[in-house]
């Protein structure tokens, strides 16, 4: 056992070191900073709304969305007993490594110009997003695999969650400025065919693997805290323009209080437990969030808002009650952290609203917004039935690179 775990130990050090090398080669041949005098090279579809920001707003923009990252999903894998603080610590190692290998392989996609990669808060914010997705992928797989496995995850996930995102962003010009699609919906069903792969029929299933105990609690206390106050910056740090107003951020806040009732509604039906445990309020907060990256910044109005993140809400407690134990025995499929239910579900669910309301998609409906939401219909290259087919074809594009991708890095 000794000599194993030494190995072990071995192949993480060369392997990190070894990464490490790797990027800063990389970096030093193509990364350099954008010239600040010109807005530098942008994607139609990705991002533009920091090209006529100043400096100033930046910085607030990019440190909300990282923190959200960092802090917001790596206390909330603190739950599992067995694994709490080592899990902190691998999000910490994902998060490290994302972040400097989607700065390379996005900046090819978007960034890409004369041979080099110009970086700037544009370039920071798009692998903050790919993280997430990351982050989302190792949640079902959490406990399973030893942080060897977690960086080869990391090095593929990163590249598929970059070629989804391409084709949904640019190629196809689809609308998901919060990432229902290309962060929850990806980021869950990857994770779910790496476990599907990974099944091992020994293992404990989720709730036996939760303690029940003080401290995870404490620690899904503070992220789901770290949620509400962040993640409405990061649904809208990709729509904020001008002086527009930030209806991602409001429909975020309106859904998020929404979801949360929903499962103080449902949860006391489902379960036995006289108080709700942390965990259950967090996952239905992270449902509310993830129905409206898509549809966030559309014409969703105040009460539309609250009426999809209660029905997000619902999801998560019926989905561990019912949907959870399905998966686990027919299907093989693990999944440690509960991110079907609070992730995949609750996403496509956000891209399935986003579709109905591209088809509100009219000068009369969203005024000068339509020029921000929707540019191609806007400018005329595109009419609204057209916009909604290219959001409705983004569904299946995602979930068949999710489950590919998933199937091969498992």
């Amino acid at each position: 056992m000794p000599e194993h775990t030494t190995a072990s130990r071995l192949q993480l050090s060369g392997l990190c070191f070894l990464l490490q090398i790797l990027t800063i080669i990389l970096f030093a041949v193509f990364v350099r900073y954008s010239p600040e005098s010109s807005p530098g090279p942008c994607s139609q579809q990705l991002n533009c709304s920091w090209r006529n920001q100043d400096s100033g707003f930046q910085h607030p923009r990019f440190r909300d969305v990282h923190l959200q990252a960092l802090l917001g999903f790596g206390l909330l894998v603190a739950f599992l007993g067995r694994y709490g603080p080592g899990s902190v610590a691998i999000s910490i190692l994902v998060v490290a490594f994302t972040i400097q290998w989607a700065i390379l392989i996005q900046g090819f996609s978007y960034f890409f110009l004369n041979g080099k990669i110009y970086v700037g808060a544009q370039s920071m914010v798009s692998a903050d997003f790919c993280t997430a997705a990351i982050l989302i992928s190792t949640g079902a797989v959490l406990g399973r695999v030893n942080p060897v496995q977690m960086l080869l995850l990391t090095l593929l996930g990163v590249t598929l969650f970059t070629l989804n995102e391409y084709i949904l962003l640019s190629l196809m010009g689809v609308s998901d400025s919060g990432g229902s699609l290309t962060v929850h919906t990806f980021g869950a069903y990857f994770g779910l065919m790496v476990s599907r792969i990974l099944h091992q029929p020994h293992m404990d299933k989720r709730k036996e693997q939760q303690d029940t105990g003080h401290q995870p609690d404490v620690f899904a206390v503070v992220g789901t805290i770290y949620l509400w106050i962040f993640w409405p910056s990061f649904t809208s740090a990709t729509t904020v323009h001008d002086n527009a107003e930030p209806w991602a951020v409001l429909n975020t806040y309106f859904s998020l209080v929404a979801s949360t009732l929903a499962t103080f509604v449902l949860s006391p039906v489902l379960y036995e437990e006289s108080t709700l445990r942390m965990v259950q309020i967090q996952d239905a907060t992270l449902a509310g969030m993830a129905v409206m990256g898509m549809a966030g910044e559309m014409l969703v109005t105040p009460f539309g808002a609250l009426i999809v993140g209660f029905l997000a809400g619902l999801i998560p407690p019926l989905g561990f009650r019912f949907l959870t134990p399905v998966l686990c025995s027919r299907l093989k499929i693990q999944d440690t952290c509960g991110v079907h239910n609070v992730h995949g579900l609750p996403g496509i669910l956000g891209a399935l609203l986003g579709m109905l309301l591209t088809a509100l998609a009219t000068a009369d409906a969203y005024g000068g917004r339509l020029e921000l939401v929707f540019p191609l219909v806007a400018q005329g290259s595109r009419t609204a039935t057209d916009q909604v087919l290219c959001q409705l074809c983004a569904l299946p594009v995602t979930l068949l690179l999710a489950t590919l991708g998933g199937s091969l890095t498992g």
